[in-house]
């Protein structure tokens, strides 16, 4: 009987406790609530410290630090600092990433060949546990816990995720060694201040007064009227933008194209990246890092692809060394989620009128991360169905690298090109 009117009379003061802690929080600061937690649990007597933990979420040792000081005769207002802070700016323990600047770094260098994660959102993820992440930092010199990985990761903005169908195709075996690879190639030119470039067709979009997804502000009640079918206008066709990102820059440039998606149309828009703005941004180039999906007008299987590159090689003095994804992974390609989601965010909600209104809507794309983009009509006509013969791809200046020649290769500049 005693111990059930104990416990009632427990269960009472944690929640008037609590109730006064939650009022009078607020207006506390941080030694105000410590001293205050203190004298609440020194009046309860024995036991009244746990109470105290229970009902407010402070520390038990806080709380004792609390008594400590009420027992010194520490009384007296403290000395009253800027926005109510205690502790001066600076004071306490330094965070992990404080203590050694050269940690997230190394966090983020781990995970980098092996991220995945949808382009079009900003959170990115790793297959690597938090454990296993922190046994590979600490064997390189940076202790920590797996728990601060995780604080870390979140900062950095990863996060856990389940799995989800979005696989395209089959794993090729050497899928991830691929990734290594390129994530190795871009590294290596980058560090030489040598062009990578990622370059790829963004979607065919109509041109005309079709619905485009999205919402943008527009006077109450009236909504921009577009047409109820999708249906290609044959005067006005389509809209065909092929992209160069430069990742070291984060600039781009576009040419959007009104006839075929062809490998001559591909080719076309690097080398007027290269002479609008690569060779301004690398006068000491000479040689250019091309990664690219595994199929399309860039495609490894392509003929025309590499028939191409070899004339801009020649043309240029430039060596091409290209870098293809592997099959099924093209929404890795760093140009879907750097500079093609931007160019649809832009663009959401406006009925793509006219081909100028394309190139103009993708020219004034920016981001608050400095990208930038130039854009420009490309009304060329290009053949379809273009055939290399097997001498003209016996003639190409073409070498493959050790590891996965089909996916890896450099077209090198020709003395006379046949």
């Amino acid at each position: 009987m005693i111990a059930s009117v104990a416990t009632d009379l427990t269960i009472v003061d944690e929640k008037a406790i609590s109730l006064k802690f939650e009022s009078l929080k607020p207006v506390l600061n941080e030694r105000a609530r410590r001293l205050w937690a203190a004298v609440e649990a020194r009046s309860l007597g024995y036991g009244g410290v746990a109470v105290v933990s229970r009902a407010t979420g402070m520390s038990r040792i806080t709380i004792e630090s609390g008594l400590k000081e009420l027992k010194a005769g520490a009384t007296s207002e403290a000395e009253p600092r800027q926005n109510g802070r205690i502790r001066r700016p600076g004071a306490g323990r330094k965070t992990r990433s404080e203590q050694d600047p050269a940690l997230v770094s190394a966090l983020d260098a781990l995970i980098e060949p092996t991220t995945r994660g949808d382009p079009m959102s900003p959170l990115r993820w790793t297959c690597k546990s938090l454990r296993h992440l922190a046994t590979e930092l600490s064997d390189a010199g940076h202790q920590i816990s797996h728990d601060t990985v995780g604080v870390l990761l979140s900062q950095m903005g990863y996060s856990l995720q389940r799995n989800r169908k979005t696989r395209e195709g089959e794993d090729h075996p050497a899928r991830d060694a691929q990734f290594k690879h390129i994530n190795s190639c871009c590294r290596a030119f980058m560090k030489d201040d040598q062009p990578v470039i990622s370059v790829d067709t963004k979607k065919k979009e109509l041109i005309g007064d079709f619905k485009n997804a999205g919402r943008e502000w527009q006077p109450k009640g009236k909504p921009e009227e577009v047409r109820t079918h999708d249906f290609i206008d044959e005067n006005l066709g389509k809209a065909i933008p092929y992209g160069v990102y430069d990742i070291a820059n984060n600039e781009g440039w576009v040419s959007v194209g009104t006839d075929h998606d062809t490998p001559e149309f591909a080719v076309a828009t690097i080398r007027r990246w290269w002479y609008s703005m690569g060779r301004q941004a690398y006068p000491g180039a000479k040689s250019v890092l091309v990664t690219a999906d595994a199929g399309g007008s860039n495609g490894y299987r392509t003929r025309l692809w590499k028939s191409e590159l070899q004339r801009l090689a020649t043309e240029t003095g430039l060596e091409f060394h290209v870098c293809h994804f592997p099959p099924g992974t093209s929404k890795w390609n760093k140009i879907e989620h750097r500079m093609f989601c931007h160019i649809t965010q832009n663009w959401r909600g406006r009925p793509l009128v006219s081909e100028e209104t394309v190139v103009q809507l993708i020219g004034n794309t920016t981001t608050s991360k400095g990208l930038r983009i130039r854009a420009a009509l490309d009304k060329r006509k290009y053949e379809t169905g273009i055939e290399v013969s097997d001498e003209r791809m016996e003639a190409l200046n073409l070498k493959r690298h050790k590891f996965q020649g089909d996916w890896n290769y450099a077209i090198l500049p020709q003395e006379n090109d046949n």
